[in-house]
């Protein structure tokens, strides 16, 4: 048997995470599509988990509970934006052999650099105080833990970056994969339970104008965008894709353009489903009950098993809530990697880094926890989804630029219909965010 030939590789690569992981992971360049495939999946599933975290929870429960199916539209369009986005950053990663954040910096001036990462950092900070949040409601929901002690608690995470950072790129993604197929299960399972009318979820993912009219529900529809389509993830992609040895010419980066879009495209499907699935669930079991107030992840912990008649549903919420906040924190610590790297070229160990993020990000939920209790820091969580939702646009305007211009992709620059979509879509959540803006402004 003909062994597999791998493109090659330069030496000292190691396994840690970040830069030094690029052309980490080998790759066949021979063989049948479906074996060489295989090298390729990874980075879209490092990627979903920001599209399925704790921050897209407290927004999907909110919008099904307060307006049934309604929004379903939205999330299968930010499903959507975020899967050409997705695919954007990868192409501009392989054929550039840069990330976004770098560049962002080679091609803009010394102050926008700057100030470019601190609102890239701003946006991580966020994601990461959805996780805190997350995480210390699921302390709280399987082991009663105070909030308050929980979200102390979230600092130990580091331990596990530095256990991960021993196994190598591959093993990291496979723990990622583990976690996100807990998710995926347990609400596959809740959403059988919660017995949902199917014909009305299909009519939810019809448009409605009411979107836009209501203040409450473009509140929503804004939080759920921004919870699903992440703009740190944009910087993580254009990275991370580079960790796989393919081969450099024109060929080669074909091959990886089309391998890296199905691993992407297929892992957000998966993302989907689970934003989906959350939303129909609250949608049937809330919404469905009259318990339309339902916004907070402790309150739909303790309604899901009564209402759906079977206890093991609230038990799956809080484990798939758990796992969800744990993969999240690993994926925000590499992001955060990338970009100060990136943008102002100061590299960090990944404990140094986490052990930064986190503690920007616990000391508001601890003081929300202790002030308000459970209501404050449900509004906090959805809150952070709403700032993230604002950043977008100043991660979406350089990847949309970049990936059009063939100085830097070559044959492999977007066409002319592809860049027209992207820059509507950017045109719709600039759009979106400047109505948020006036309407709470008004009122």
């Amino acid at each position: 048997m003909t062994p597999p030939v791998l493109a090659s590789t330069p030496d000292g690569i190691d396994a840690e995470l970040g830069a030094n992981a690029q052309r980490s992971v080998p790759v066949r360049t021979s063989g049948p599509w479906w074996r060489r495939i295989l090298a390729f999946i990874g980075p879209g599933y490092l990627v979903a988990v920001g599209y399925m975290d704790p921050g897209n929870w407290a927004t999907d429960l909110a919008g099904g509970a307060s307006y049934g199916y309604a929004l379903l539209w939205i999330v299968g369009l930010s499903s959507i934006m975020a899967m050409l986005l997705q695919v954007l950053s990868a192409r501009l990663g392989i054929v550039a052999q840069a990330d976004l954040a770098q560049l962002t910096r080679q091609h803009s001036s010394r102050r926008s650099a700057m100030a470019q990462w601190l609102l890239c950092e701003l946006a991580i900070c966020a994601c990461d105080l959805a996780e805190v949040i997350g995480t210390a409601i699921a302390l709280n929901m399987l082991f009663h833990i105070p909030l308050s002690i929980g979200v102390l608690l979230t600092v130990l995470d580091v331990l596990l970056i530095l256990w991960l950072q021993k196994f190598g790129f591959k093993y990291l993604e496979a723990f990622i994969m583990s976690l996100l197929a807990i998710v995926f299960l347990c609400f596959g399972i809740n959403l059988v339970l919660a017995r949902p009318e199917w014909a009305a979820v299909a009519a939810g993912f019809i448009p409605s104008a009411r979107t836009v009219t209501d203040p409450g529900m473009l509140y929503l529809a804004i939080g759920i965008i921004g919870a699903t389509v992440m703009p740190h993830n944009l910087y993580l992609h254009s990275s991370v894709v580079q960790t796989r040895r393919f081969d450099i010419s024109d060929e080669g980066k074909a091959g990886a353009i089309r391998f890296a879009t199905a691993d992407i495209v297929v892992a957000l499907c998966f993302a989907f489903l689970v934003n989906a699935a959350i939303l129909v669930t609250s949608g049937a079991v809330f919404h469905g009950s009259g318990n339309q107030q339902v916004a907070e992840l402790q309150d739909a912990y303790r309604l899901l098993g009564p209402l759906t008649g079977a206890a093991v549903a609230s038990t799956l919420f809080a484990v798939a809530l758990l796992a969800a906040g744990q993969s999240s924190s690993v994926t925000a610590t590499l992001a955060g990697q990338i970009v100060m790297e990136g943008f102002i070229q100061v590299k960090l160990p990944p404990w140094a880094r986490r052990l930064i993020t986190r503690s920007i990000a616990i000391v508001p939920a601890f003081f929300v926890t202790a002030a308000y209790g459970e209501q404050g820091i449900g509004q906090l969580l959805l809150f952070s989804q709403v700032v993230l939702s604002l950043q977008l646009p100043f991660a979406m305007l350089p990847l949309i630029r970049y990936t059009s211009s063939r100085d830097i992709m070559g044959r492999f620059a977007s066409p002319r219909t592809v860049a027209v979509v992207a820059w509507a879509m950017m045109a719709t959540i600039v759009s979106l965010n400047v109505i948020l803006i006036w309407k709470a402004w008004i009122d």
